[in-house]
């Protein structure tokens, strides 16, 4: 199984092929915090079975409004393999803005960090908040993952199951969400085999994980072996 092939493949199955192929061969970067695959892959698996005990089902939706890290984009990874859509939400939105698409996206779950607290909208009891950078915003994204080792129960992902949901930007109105497939994800990494990604390469995602355009790069790097490099925040220097 590789990202060569013809017959539809999730990424979250690539990227266990790539954590038993080359477990030690880098996958995440971001700063001074790094994953291996076999890291990544491990902490997938904790983040899907989390998901699971919450109750959050395959096609249902969480949300991350966070600043780019590598646990944003391991959480994100580890959804998928639960079969949960990712709707990840610019901390620069208003409250709003915010409040108005975690209800169109019928969030779950919301990851938050200490920076986009200060943009959020007040709590509600029915979207429980997970800090991912252990803030006082949420729960510890620590206490809320699964014990090292646990497994999640399979899921069967279909090419039409959702990946994420995309807002736009809500510059002439309420932003509007955009449900994108496994399928439609499966044809960007199809066409990656153009553009020489593999496990030679490194690709540095200056926009953030709420950004189409990172996904367009960001989904292939991976299904391919490659290591991806976050950016914090956009620096030229």
């Amino acid at each position: 199984m590789t990202a060569s092939d013809t017959a539809f493949h999730t990424l979250p199955d690539l990227i266990a092929e790539h954590a038993r192929q080359r477990p030690e061969h880098p996958a995440l970067r971001c700063g001074d915090e790094a994953l291996s695959y076999a890291e990544l892959d491990a902490l997938m698996d904790r983040i899907a079975a989390a998901l699971q005990r919450y109750g959050v089902q395959p096609g249902q939706c969480i949300a991350v409004c966070a600043s780019p890290s590598v646990r944003y984009a391991a959480l994100f990874m580890g959804a998928l393999r639960a079969g949960v859509a990712v709707a990840p939400l610019a901390p620069s939105a208003t409250a709003e803005a915010l409040a108005s698409m975690l209800r169109d996206a019928g969030a779950r779950l919301l990851f938050v960090d200490a920076d986009a607290e200060l943009r959020l909208p007040a709590p509600e009891p029915a979207l429980p908040r997970i800090a991912l950078d252990g803030a006082a915003a949420g729960r510890a994204f620590d206490d809320w993952l699964a014990p090292a080792g646990t497994r999640p129960q399979p899921v069967a992902i279909m090419p039409e199951t959702p990946f994420n949901i995309i807002y736009s930007s809500g510059t002439t109105g309420t932003p509007k969400g955009i449900v994108q497939s496994h399928g439609m994800r499966w044809a960007h990494i199809r066409r990656g085999a153009t553009y020489d990604y593999g496990p030679h390469g490194t690709t540095l995602l200056a926009t953030p994980l709420y950004s189409n355009t990172t996904l367009v790069v960001f989904v292939p790097t991976l299904a391919y072996g490659g290591c991806a490099v976050l950016m914090p925040k956009f620096d030229a220097l």
